[in-house]
């Protein structure tokens, strides 16, 4: 997304990602009414190839933006972060190494925290040389890795949470060589075992029965592995307990084969519930099953877990716990939200909430596009309509309403149809994704960030369908969200159009922009709040065409990433950040670091608001914590006052996003965010004044969300005010009325097509 991400891309893509498409007419595919192309037109760019895969691999489409999607790209790898490990593929052999806590300053005068991959351990075979790494086999939160030439293979397993690299050698034997001299730790009674202390930092290598370890420097071993058995696993200990040491050495021979996600909706509870299971392959001994990392967010308040965890590993994720098993389960509670929220009604603030609706009707249009032409920029300006649209309809003004309605459409006809030759939607059958024209932030070149782009043009629709089903029907309009929501978040693995779920990390429970991994620090994520902005859109479709499968889907995302929002860029649990980090939150997430600045600027307010947009009524999450709302917000004054003394550049407008943070701030406060709010003041280019107050004075009127209640529907949020009075939402998407149960008691009777409210 930035330009050192763009010039690094630019060496290793050459020709198979940079060449531009030849300029013969691109080729036209029906979607209903809708139009894509299986060709650029002109000149446009292509996307970039991904040869680097298994055969087996290269009949399915890429796995773009995942943890390891560097593999499939780049004849030189980058870092691969798995947590609590780091790895790299080279020439010289497979690194290996256990990250520390690097703690450096920057010209913010803060701080940021890396896990940097320094100091590795290098496995490689002894008697053949290595190939260009390959991605061998993928499965929901394991890979292996292909590093041979023809007959001579060297196979590497890693996965998110193992402290294991498994190889398998096809002859010869293994040479390791190692950082510095180090110091070997007896292991009473089993040859199999090489462990070392390197740097401060403790290692096991796990061979064969009959294996040889030979010293050859203070700084190289070989390993005589004998015939017939090249196989062993490397670790990283998490302590110097002899114990632990034991622990990995009855595990150390399950090679993971495959892992699978899983996932449940419980409608009667309102929670997901997610199971993970691993199988493995025994090389030789019992049967002892793998040994499971688990992260802060699967086993934090996971009480059915906690007495099973064993050693846990210090990690930029936290502390990762050891756990002897193949298969867990997880729960979050689902709280629900509806799409939009009911008129105001009490407040004597009506007048200003239908003079500003004038107004932002009057420039709807112009605010459809403020800035860019691309797919991001013109999916957060129909957004933005549909949003003012829910307001004024809910304000009692249909013919403004139809007017936003009609304008919506014609801008999403305009793309849609294909019929322009800068604004359409493309689909590579080669790399399995669809892009779209003209190009922002590398969303062709290097894959970013699809699922933030699409997931405003996905909650725009479904606003619309709530209105129009007939034209966002699958038959007119509707099939091309389908198209967007299967390039972000297909469900099922193993397909030839599109990955399994491409921007999501089932294991680290969030999604990632980057397409091609660049960097040394692994992928990244920035704007985790567009992100469930996307989920979001997928429950509501889901709902509104009666797709249980999709709904499901959208629910498992949006419950699971809001989680891990709350563990790794807020750390509303206290778990995750270490204690030199002097912010309140994380606005830049990596595999190996976090941090608090943007891609694009350092001015404080945006690096705080951009884990807060776009505000919809599928943002009350941000509430789950209202202490940690007001110590977040109370952070800007002095961040500001700092940005100022260093001689940052001035934010234009100077009060910049100054109605999310109100709009944020009254989740915990409303009156306290109607104070702050300024209504001719500056507005984030996703929202519109009006939705600003009328959120706001909903707050004030409803209360702030009420988390410790659920019902037995999709669409619903509680609400309770300091008086302790609550309000019920419920809305029906479906065509028959329903009887929505809390589970505090109370119930409530919905038409079909209508949002019901009750005290």
């Amino acid at each position: 997304m930035n330009f050192m991400q763009r010039c690094g891309v630019l060496g290793w893509l050459g020709l198979t990602g940079l060449l531009l498409a030849a300029t013969a007419a691109a080729q036209p595919v029906k979607q209903g009414a809708a139009t894509y192309f299986l060709s650029p037109k002109g000149g446009d760019r292509v996307v970039p190839a991904a040869p680097l895969r298994s055969d087996a691999l290269l009949k399915t489409a890429a796995p773009t933006n995942q943890w390891y999607s560097s593999l499939i790209f780049n004849p030189k790898p980058e870092v691969i972060y798995a947590q609590p490990l780091t790895f790299q593929a080279t020439p010289a052999g497979f690194e290996l190494a256990l990250p520390s806590k690097l703690v450096l300053p920057t010209e913010r005068r803060d701080v940021e925290i890396h896990y940097p991959h320094t100091d590795p351990l290098v496995i490689s075979p002894a008697d053949f040389a290595l190939g260009t790494p390959k991605l061998a086999k993928a499965s929901d939160w394991a890979i292996d890795i292909a590093m041979g030439q023809g007959a001579d293979q060297m196979l590497v397993t890693v996965a998110h949470g193992s402290p294991y690299a498994s190889l398998q050698i096809s002859r010869g034997d293994v040479r390791l060589k190692l950082p510095a001299a180090a110091e070997r730790i007896a292991v009473p009674a089993d040859a199999r075992v090489l462990a070392l202390q390197v740097k401060g930092k403790r290692y096991a290598l796990f061979g064969p029965t009959g294996v040889r370890w030979e010293q050859v420097s203070p700084t190289e071993w070989l390993g005589r592995l004998p015939a017939g058995s090249g196989y062993l696993s490397a670790a990283a200990l998490p302590d110097d307990r002899p114990e632990t040491l034991a622990l990995l050495t009855r595990h150390a021979y399950a090679f993971l084969q495959d892992t699978r996600v899983e996932w449940r909706f419980d409608a009667a509870a309102s929670q997901v519930e997610t199971t993970f299971k691993a199988s493995s392959r025994v090389m030789e001994g019992p049967d002892n099953g793998p040994l499971l990392g688990l992260y802060p967010h699967q086993w934090f308040k996971n009480e059915a877990l906690q007495a099973k965890l064993g050693p846990a590993f210090d990690t930029v994720r936290g502390k990762i716990r050891l756990l002897a098993a193949a298969e867990f389960k997880t729960t979050q509670a689902y709280t629900g939200f509806v799409p939009f929220w009911p008129g105001v009604t009490e407040s004597p603030r009506k007048a200003e909430l239908a003079d500003l609706m004038k107004t932002d009707q009057r420039n709807a249009r112009r605010m459809m596009l403020e800035i860019g032409t691309g797919a991001y920029w013109q999916g957060k300006g129909l957004q933005r309509i549909t949003q003012l649209m829910n307001v004024v309809e809910q304000q009692g003004d249909l013919d403004g309403r139809d007017k936003l309605l009609k304008l919506s459409q014609k801008r999403i006809e305009d793309w849609f149809s294909g019929d322009s030759s800068k604004t359409y939607f493309h689909y590579d059958k080669a790399l399995g994704t669809v892009v779209a024209y003209p190009e922002e932030y590398f969303s062709i070149e290097q894959m970013n960030d699809h699922h933030f782009h699409y997931g405003y043009w996905i909650r725009a629709m479904a606003d619309i369908a709530l209105r129009d089903p007939a034209w966002a029907s699958t038959s007119q309009w509707g099939g091309m969200v389908d198209l967007l929501i299967a390039d972000i978040a297909t469900p099922q693995r193993g397909r030839a159009d599109f990955p399994f779920l491409r921007n999501f990390d089932p294991y680290e429970g969030h999604s990632w922009a980057s397409g091609v991994g660049l960097g040394p620090f692994g992928n990244n994520q920035e704007s985790s709040s567009e992100a469930i902005n996307a989920w979001a859109g997928l429950i509501l479709w889901g709902e509104i065409t009666g797709r249980k499968d999709l709904r499901d889907l959208g629910l498992y995302l949006y419950t699971t990433e809001i989680d891990a929002i709350n563990h790794y860029w807020f750390d509303i649990h206290g778990q995750v950040l270490a204690l030199e980090y002097k912010n309140v939150e994380v606005s830049m997430l990596f595999g190996g670091k976090y941090a608090h600045n943007t891609w694009w600027t350092d001015e404080p307010r945006q690096i705080k608001g951009i884990n807060l947009l776009p505000i919809t009524t599928a943002s009350t999450y941000l509430g789950r914590d209202p202490a940690y709302v007001k110590r977040n917000v109370d952070a800007l004054k002095p961040e500001m006052a700092s940005h100022a003394a260093r001689g940052g550049k001035r934010a234009d407008p100077p009060d910049i996003w100054q109605d999310i943070f109100a709009q944020y701030l009254a989740l915990s406060d409303p009156a306290q965010g109607l104070a702050q709010w300024e209504r001719w003041g500056s507005f984030e280019l996703g929202d519109t004044r009006s939705h600003a107050l009328h959120w706001m004075l909903s707050l004030e009127e409803m209360g702030t969300p009420d988390f410790s209640v659920r019902a037995d529907t999709t669409l619903y949020s509680v609400f309770r005010r300091a008086d302790g009075r609550k309000t019920y939402l419920a809305y029906n998407a479906t065509p028959a009325a329903i009887s929505v149960r809390f589970s505090d008691g109370k119930t409530l009777e919905v038409a079909p097509g209508k949002l019901a409210r009750s005290h």
